[in-house]
């Protein structure tokens, strides 16, 4: 069996297994992980054609980043399903941060300023965004809908409204950064990043794989932050209306 028929073979039962494990165990989730994994591997094989054609022409790296956006504010604002201008809220929440941090890199000389160095970081950066988004607003968003009588208790004490909303606005931060915090602090101890481990498969040696997956993920560190912080704010000034009135997004009525 040649290398790639058993990549193919291994992703396809894994893929398999936990939808079958999820069928098991009734969580309707067998079809959506089907779902994505058949995606993942018609995607990838797009995504893998058209990389290489922006490699050969670079002036489309920035129609393919802008793609990138979309997607994951499509797919991040989808997630908060019911707050008024959602996608706007995750579309400025992603791209802020994950655009400013990648010209950054680029404008320092961390990374070479070129198509096969900037699409990756990009790539990684709005993914990172787009994580912190949907995990930051839907635990706000489920605060909401729980800390009714908790707001309703600072407001009639003389809170204003964003004081009455900041805890739950900290701990919906908090809760959207844990994943970026665990993988930093483990990383090289529990797990070996894509970038590491990619750079040492093309060849590149330890030192410098470990020097360019520590800035990238010190930089997704710090765009999943803002990200947070952004997309927290936006609903909370969603939330606020004229007299220190709070009104609970639809969203979080759900």
């Amino acid at each position: 069996m040649s290398q790639a028929v058993a990549q193919i073979a291994a992703g396809v039962a894994f893929a398999g297994g936990a939808a079958l494990l999820a069928w098991r165990y009734r969580l309707g989730l067998a079809r959506p992980l089907a779902t994505a994994a058949l995606r993942a591997a018609l995607q990838l094989a797009a995504v893998g054609a058209l990389v290489a054609l922006v490699f050969r022409v670079p002036a489309l790296a920035v129609a393919f980043v802008a793609v990138m956006v979309v997607t994951a504010t499509l797919t991040a604002g989808g997630r908060l399903g019911g707050l008024a201008g959602a996608r706007t809220a995750a579309a400025t929440a992603i791209a802020l941060p994950a655009l400013s941090a990648t010209a950054i890199l680029l404008a320092v000389g961390a990374f070479d300023v070129s198509a096969r160095a900037a699409i990756p970081t990009a790539g990684i950066l709005i993914g990172g965004a787009m994580a912190a988004t949907t995990l930051t607003g839907r635990r706000l968003l489920e605060a909401l809908a729980t800390g009714g009588d908790e707001l309703e208790v600072r407001l009639a004490l003389g809170d204003a409204a964003r004081v009455a909303l900041a805890p739950l606005t900290r701990q919906a931060i908090a809760t959207g950064l844990i994943p970026a915090i665990d993988q930093t602090r483990s990383v090289g101890l529990v797990t070996l990043p894509g970038t590491f481990v990619g750079l040492l498969l093309g060849g590149a040696s330890p030192a410098e794989a470990a020097r360019v997956q520590l800035t990238v993920l010190l930089a997704l560190l710090a765009v999943e932050l803002v990200a947070a912080v952004i997309v927290a704010e936006l609903i909370a000034r969603a939330c606020v209306r004229a007299g220190e009135r709070i009104v609970v997004p639809e969203a979080a009525r759900r």
